[in-house]
């Protein structure tokens, strides 16, 4: 039986006290702490098979070839992707995003040929992002919109930070060509409604961008089953290592859209005229890869794999309603994000009255508790919440209880200490 005890075990980074108290780390919504199996596979590929990959005439290149390639199946088949060239490597999962920005700014100048017509702007053509999203999945699309003169819009929030289809239905109308959002919020929790949106885009024609960074490493993902047509997240966000992200895509779109950064490694043929371009996924990632956090990532999802994705699903959904409900009858705070009774993912960013954000994380921090502080690189989120900044708390597989309560005896105890209560 799968328990937080016997996987806590695995990770060396919690084990370690912080300010004379054991850590309790609830900033796994920025990055995630890594499992000894994923450590130790990424040093057993410096050390065995580390060389470039795809064309050496040499042994150690065709062992990581193969560990590369293979990295590549597995996290192929832990989203559900239809096939392997589905999955192209990126830097981290704002490069992903960018990607197919830039890719259909390229393909509304003209370049790419013929298939890539279909990605073209017009101006008066309209880029549909919410008010929620990370900056990641908004600076994109104003920098395309800029560009190719078409309309960016968005889906306007709510009191608490949260949208409905309806909000979306709103917006969204003929002209809309791309609906670009966040599959799971990173400051409120909110669980999109993906399927009613993915219907709502189609039905216009527009293609439908996904953020499954709060959702790839937290709950079973099925992106073929999803029908958005784009997919980014990030590594180490789930057990991984930093420097490697992964967009997914449909096979039919991504060998239609033109590459984002060209060079080394995406071409057939190069001449002082011109050049051709591989097929995806190596049409996208030029010069050298990350090998070797390749190879991390497909250990770190064979430990997920192993845990259990529904399990790892439940466990935070417990988590955060002991989080939620318990700062919630805390006097002086406001949990921003869906009320009491709908599902939301296993994190919650909070306000305490009279006590700015980074005081809240500092005093916290003297007792060994580990939160992240500031926007969340969300400022349209928060200016519509009336605040500079929040205080989130967010849960992986190896959070427990205590963890949770001691965060709920330490924010109890931040007004107090400020003279605020």
């Amino acid at each position: 039986m799968i328990t937080t005890t016997s996987l806590r075990a695995d990770f060396p980074g919690l084990a370690q006290e912080v300010n004379g108290h054991p850590l309790a780390y609830l900033d796994s919504g920025a990055t995630s702490q890594r499992p000894v199996q994923v450590l130790d596979a990424e040093r057993r590929f410096l050390e065995t098979s580390n060389a470039a990959v795809h064309r050496g005439a040499h042994t150690l290149a065709a062992l990581a070839t193969e560990e590369y390639e293979g990295a590549r199946e597995t996290v192929a088949r832990f989203v559900g992707a239809a096939s392997v060239e589905e999955i192209v490597w990126t830097s981290n999962a704002t490069d992903a995003l960018n990607l197919v920005a830039y890719g259909i700014g390229t393909a509304t100048l003209g370049r790419g040929g013929p298939e890539a017509a279909r990605f073209a702007l017009a101006p008066g053509d309209e880029i549909v992002v919410t008010e929620a999203e990370h900056h990641a999945n908004i600076v994109p699309w104003q920098e395309l919109a800029a560009r190719t003169g078409a309309t960016f819009r968005y889906v306007p929030v709510r009191d608490d930070g949260t949208w409905t289809v309806d909000d979306a239905a709103a917006v969204i109308t003929e002209r809309t060509r791309i609906l670009a959002f966040a599959h799971v919020s990173n400051v409120t929790g909110l669980i999109a409604p993906v399927a009613d949106l993915v219907e709502l885009a189609h039905r216009v024609g527009a293609l439908v961008v996904l953020d499954a960074c709060q959702s790839a490493p937290h709950r079973p993902l099925d992106l073929t089953a999803l029908d958005v047509d784009f997919a980014a997240f990030s590594a180490h966000k789930m057990l991984g290592s930093t420097g490697i992200g992964v967009l997914w895509g449909r096979r039919e779109l991504l060998d239609a859209l033109p590459p984002f950064r060209t060079g080394g490694s995406v071409i057939t043929t190069v001449t002082m005229e011109s050049a051709e371009f591989l097929p995806s996924p190596q049409r996208f990632e030029a010069g050298t890869q990350p090998v070797s956090q390749a190879v991390a990532l497909a250990e770190a999802v064979r430990y997920l794999e192993a845990a259990g994705m529904p399990w790892v699903q439940q466990h935070e959904e417990r988590l955060a309603e002991r989080l939620v409900e318990g700062l919630r009858r805390l006097p002086g705070i406001r949990v921003v994000g869906p009320p009491t009774g709908v599902a939301r993912s296993g994190l919650a960013s909070f306000v305490v009255d009279g006590v700015h954000a980074h005081d809240v994380g500092q005093f916290l921090d003297a007792e060994g508790i580990a939160v992240r502080v500031g926007h969340h690189c969300a400022q349209p989120l928060h200016r519509r919440l009336g605040v500079t900044a929040t205080t989130r708390a967010s849960t992986y597989l190896y959070t427990t209880d205590d963890e949770i309560d001691r965060l709920l005896a330490g924010v109890a105890g931040v007004r107090p200490y400020f003279g605020v209560a």
